[in-house]
């Protein structure tokens, strides 16, 4: 008795000829062994491997081999040659869609990620299981709530037992131009370990007056019931923020870091130094709102061999930006001048003399820029 004869593969056993019912094979088709789709076959792969490509790319990544990358793609080929028919287990499925969603929580990324075939192709060959599918969206929204509870739970269970709670608030408006309120909880364990955590960030609706913002704090206070236990609250120095403090009934204490950098600010105008700044924003503002200009200058630090790097244009209510400013203008001093030299402007160049004075003035702010980063 005739055995039926063995289908012959192409493309390492991707495609098989199709087996004739009286058990011959037809030369002239193939068949996918991966997902049965029939292909007229004229001697040439060209239209297998594309098929391959389009629609079974992790099967080309199962054959990489050493020789793609030695050392890197052998650990991938070993991974799924490990793996190969074994489906992701159901308590590492579980454990990936914890990730995610931790993963899109923290990070503010959109929902809707985990609809993203890429994202599950590459989970798929991190896997070497190409039947991983995503979790649903509906999942994913679960699982974030779930983790907050747990979260909310813990830091609930650490304001509870400690004895002494400080707080920290500060105003800021995104892009939008929405203002929100940011509320920091600061305790110590009965193990001196310091514990830092965001209370919550709230989108507030009217107006940051002085009464407006106490009752916010006074919210957030007792909404984790530490009202009876909150010693102090710390704020930058804003006038709104200063008569807040007058009227909660924490002790308030203004940031040292904003008093630095206020008391830098201050003593800057009308200075000794205040025309060489003045300059200075003047030459930074004209490459800042210019691409053009800002690629010429990045054109000139290379031929000098000097880092590629953007000018820094300080304002008042960001911390060191005056030291970093100065610092940038110092160290691209020549590929400032040259430049300049070869474009039509109006700007009046720091001096030697100048130059010196803002050296000096760098030395000066130098350790207040370490204070404010400590």
């Amino acid at each position: 008795m005739d055995t039926p004869k063995k289908p012959l593969g192409l493309l390492q056993g991707k495609f098989i000829f199709k087996q004739l019912p009286n058990g011959n094979l037809d030369k002239s088709k193939v068949v996918c062994t991966l997902c049965n789709a029939e292909f007229v076959y004229c001697r040439s792969s060209s239209s297998l491997k594309y098929h391959l490509n389009a629609k079974h790319p992790l099967a080309n990544l199962e054959d990489a081999g050493p020789s793609v990358a030695p050392g890197k793609s052998f650990r991938q080929t070993t991974m799924f040659e490990c793996n190969r028919g074994k489906p992701t287990s159901a308590a590492l499925s579980d454990k990936l869609t914890n990730l995610l969603a931790q993963w899109i929580a923290t990070s503010c990324r959109p929902i809707s990620v985990v609809e993203d075939d890429g994202l599950e192709l590459v989970l798929q060959a991190a896997l070497g299981d190409p039947s991983y599918k995503l979790p649903a969206r509906r999942t994913i929204v679960r699982r974030i709530h779930d983790q907050h509870a747990a979260e909310k739970a813990a830091k609930d269970e650490k304001l509870m037992e400690a004895t002494c709670v400080a707080l920290t608030g500060d105003h800021w408006t995104s892009v939008n131009n929405d203002n929100y309120l940011g509320v920091t909880a600061h305790l110590i364990d009965a193990s001196w370990e310091l514990h830092s955590f965001a209370l919550g960030v709230m989108k507030t609706e009217e107006r940051q007056f002085a009464e407006a913002c106490a009752r916010q704090f006074l919210d957030v206070a007792n909404q984790w019931g530490i009202a009876d236990k909150t010693s102090t609250i710390g704020t930058d120095s804003a006038r709104n923020m200063v008569a807040a403090g007058r009227i909660l009934p924490f002790e308030h204490l203004p940031c040292v870091a904003h008093v630095i950098q206020r008391a830098i600010v201050v003593s800057l105008r009308e200075s000794g130094f205040d025309g060489v700044l003045a300059k200075c924003r003047k030459v930074v503002g004209h490459f800042k709102h210019s691409p053009a200009n800002s690629d010429e200058l990045n054109a000139q630090q290379a031929s000098l061999g000097q880092e590629q790097e953007q000018l820094v244009q300080d304002v008042p209510t960001r911390w060191n930006s005056t030291l970093e400013m100065i610092k940038r203008v110092r160290r691209n001093r020549d590929a400032l001048h040259t430049t300049l030299s070869q474009q039509k402007h109006n700007l009046a160049l720091p001096t030697n003399a100048e130059y010196e004075k803002l050296a000096k003035l760098e030395k000066m702010l130098e350790p207040c820029r370490y204070d404010l980063q400590r």
